[in-house]
């Protein structure tokens, strides 16, 4: 349980990216890759996590900035979320990732917060955070399924043993916009789909990424394909700042003459992983961009929704959140 205190580790401080990739490969699942480390301190103290070691990744430049190139841009996994709130290419052409990153927290922890920290973070359950031996844990119970249970926050898709859900505001943004994920360890490198790249906890409930433990998120790429596009972004949270999502939705669309050409609809908040609307997209898809087609994709986003004792008002809400985005409130 909480006890607000944390064990001994070694801080390791790599000047570049292969001296961290070499730091992460000799010390494996016993090493922690340090981001902005608003989050992390967090889980050291509450959740009695115990890395050996803490490899801060502060020095490596490698990691930072935004980069054009080919047809699209390249996001450094160190970026900072206000940085790429602010990144004029980013503004012009996926506002969609401004908008979403805009969302994150308050101001003082955008300022020093990463987007490869903020995709990368473990899931907010208060039962798993706080040191209950749940499924996620390595238990045999998820606590926050039961009758009863403090789940307001929690999935109402796709929950296979735990119903927590991943924390990222960013992550739809990038799910939405075809994103691409640059992972590199010491011995190779792999390109994994943002769609990808979240862990469902039916392959393995104790990660909430593909990420294995020699691995680093280096870079983001963005193809240009939804350069441009009409983009909705949608945050609800108890507070404007400083909180995590109950329900998010992220929208690409392409319209011509008002009749909807291809659109990506990815809802945050609502299952352990993004969840990508592909119903609400084939079914949106070559009608007009009217009240009735939103109508439709409304009910369309929250067929087979099963919710728990304390949060059926993400159905309604999720409902309401897609109608707008198809509808561009």
């Amino acid at each position: 349980m909480m006890n607000d205190m944390m064990t001994h580790f070694d801080l390791l401080q790599p000047a570049d990216l292969d001296s961290a990739l070499d730091m992460l490969s000799r010390h494996g699942a016993d090493a922690w890759p340090l981001a902005g480390g608003y989050d992390s301190f967090d889980w050291f103290k509450n959740r009695g996590k115990q890395p050996g070691v803490v490899i801060d990744l502060e020095g490596v430049e490698e990691l930072r900035g935004v980069r054009e190139g080919g047809d699209g841009i390249t996001i450094g996994s160190m970026t900072t979320l206000a940085a790429v709130e602010g990144h004029p290419l980013i503004r012009s052409r996926y506002s969609l990732l401004a908008a979403a990153s805009a969302q994150v927290a308050s101001p003082q922890i955008r300022n020093a917060g990463t987007i490869g920290g903020n995709v990368c973070q473990d899931t907010r359950c208060w039962y798993y955070r706080y040191g209950m031996t749940c499924y996620r844990a390595g238990g045999n119970t998820c606590y926050a399924g039961a009758r009863g249970a403090m789940n307001r926050e929690h999935a109402i898709f796709g929950a296979d043993r735990c119903v927590a859900v991943t924390p990222s505001d960013v992550a739809p943004a990038l799910v939405a916009l075809d994103a691409e994920m640059i992972v590199r360890s010491a011995g190779r490198d792999r390109v994994v789909p943002a769609a990808e790249f979240f862990m469902q906890p039916s392959v393995d409930i104790t990660r909430m990424t593909v990420l294995e433990p020699d691995e680093l998120l280096t870079a983001i790429r963005i193809p240009g394909r939804w350069a441009g596009a009409d983009f909705h972004f949608e945050k609800v949270a108890d507070r404007k700042t400083w909180d995590f999502a109950l329900v998010s939705v992220a929208a690409a669309m392409r319209d011509i003459g008002g009749v909807i050409e291809d659109a990506r609809i990815v809802a945050g908040a609502v299952q352990c992983i993004p969840r990508r609307l592909t119903a609400v997209e084939d079914g949106v898809r070559g009608r007009p961009r009217n009240q009735e087609t939103a109508e439709m994709a409304g009910e369309l986003a929250v067929r087979g929704a099963d919710a728990l004792d304390y949060n059926h008002f993400k159905i309604p809400l999720l409902r309401n959140l897609v109608k707008r985005a198809v509808r561009g409130a």
